[in-house]
Formats: C-alpha cells, structure tokens, sequence
C-alpha cells in the first residue's frame, strides 16, 4: 500500500482501513472490491468522473451507508458495528451543507455545537474566522451558495474532527473565501494534524494536497499510488 506499513514501533496508525469494500445500489455496484489504507495525518485524495463512486465512499467512511461485502476500519472502528464510537471524531464536508435554511447561520452552529458539547465560544471564533460575524443573524435560505458553503465548513471543523471527510469542498467559493477556508480544513489545522480523505476533479490543488491518490472509474480502483508517483496526465486518463 502506498500509506506504508504500521509493524515498526512508533509508526502512525491506520485511520482508515477498507478491504474489499463493496457498495450496490440495487443491481448496479457504486463500489466493487476496494482496498486501502490511510494512516493518521495522511491525506488521500480521490479523483474520478461522476458516478465513479467517490461519494458512496466517503458515505461509507462517514457511517451513512453500510457495505454490502469487505471491511471497513476507520480510526480503530470496525463499521458499522462500532459507528456509534467514531462519529464524533469525524467532520463531514458534502454537497448538500446539512444544515437547516430557517435558521440563521448562528442558530445552526449553535445547534451542532449543542450535539458535540462544545463550547459556545467556539461558534463565535469560527464565524470570525470565517468573516461571517456580520450575516450570522441571517437565515441561510437568504445567504448565498459560498456563504452556505463557508457555514457548512465550520459545522464540519466545529468539535475539531480528527477525520475530515470533503466533498468538492472549494464548490462556490471565491479566492477570498477560499483563502479563510483552507486554514480550517487544511491537513495541518486544528490541535492535531488532520487525517483527510477530499473528493476532487482539479488535479492542480488535488495532487498538491495529497499523500495518497485513489483513482476510480465505475466504482472500481484504477488507480492507487503515493502522490509522489502520480501526474495530472494519470488523474486525466481517469475522465476519459
């Protein structure tokens, strides 16, 4: 595997763990025969075209959707058996914000922060962070697509995760946004470094972000490598 191995003392553990990942919806298979392992404070990013399979595996990995064949560990926890153990330390980025468009950006995070038990303080330093102080009494169905998003990053960031799970997470955003963004889901943000599994179709900021690269095609691994051993050519046969 490209994450390396974890037998010597002192080497990371594995955060995510998955063999022979199988996922259908019906007779069609969004995933067939999937292995891999991502070790703390890696990142993998994911490339494919759409339908590949690249969010039926972050819904795995995020303990929304079971697998119909293989294992699957992530920090520790073998899903979904012990789904209930890990939910807390994982921050989920995906297309839909999962968050509620009457109330305001405020109520939200306060809501979030109410289910993780974390501090109300730590709503108001991510509204700051994010430059958000200013519509964060507005109702979300009257903000914009990027400010959703924005508000959508600080859900995910708000109990410091250990597992970032982003879909597309730079979608609607604008270089100013972008830049308030990054420093909270960045693999170096937080108490800890972060371990990142991030869905992409830019192979420029993809490839730079990674550690490890999943390629697929049809629910299948085309490709697997460290970042190091991929160029935007490979991630480009994966489109075509």
């Amino acid at each position: 595997m490209p994450s390396g191995s974890n037998e010597q003392a002192g080497s990371p553990a594995a955060a995510v763990e998955v063999e022979g990942l199988t996922r259908r919806y019906g007779e069609r298979e969004a995933l067939s025969d999937l292995g891999l392992t991502l070790v703390e404070g890696q990142t993998l990013v994911v490339f494919g075209p759409n339908g590949a399979g690249k969010t039926t595996l972050l819904r795995v990995l995020a303990t929304l959707l079971r697998p119909h064949a293989g294992s699957v560990r992530v920090l520790g926890s073998a899903l979904p058996a012990q789904a209930w153990a890990v939910r807390g330390r994982i921050g989920v980025l995906a297309h839909e914000p999962l968050l509620y468009r009457e109330l305001t950006a405020r109520e939200n995070l306060r809501y979030h922060a109410s289910l993780h038990g974390v501090h109300r303080e730590r709503v108001d330093e991510l509204l700051d962070a994010l430059a958000m102080r200013d519509r964060a009494e507005e109702p979300l169905r009257t903000l914009s697509r990027g400010m959703v998003q924005r508000v959508a990053v600080a859900r995910c960031v708000l109990h410091d995760p250990e597992l970032l799970l982003l879909d597309e997470p730079y979608s609607n955003l604008d270089p100013a946004a972008v830049a308030l963004v990054e420093p909270l889901i960045g693999g170096r943000a937080g108490i800890r470094p972060r371990t990142r599994v991030i869905c992409s179709h830019d192979p420029g900021g993809g490839l730079a972000d990674a550690d490890v690269v999943l390629g697929l095609r049809g629910g299948r691994c085309q490709l697997l490598r460290a970042a190091g051993e991929v160029n935007s050519g490979d991630v480009a046969e994966l489109y075509t």
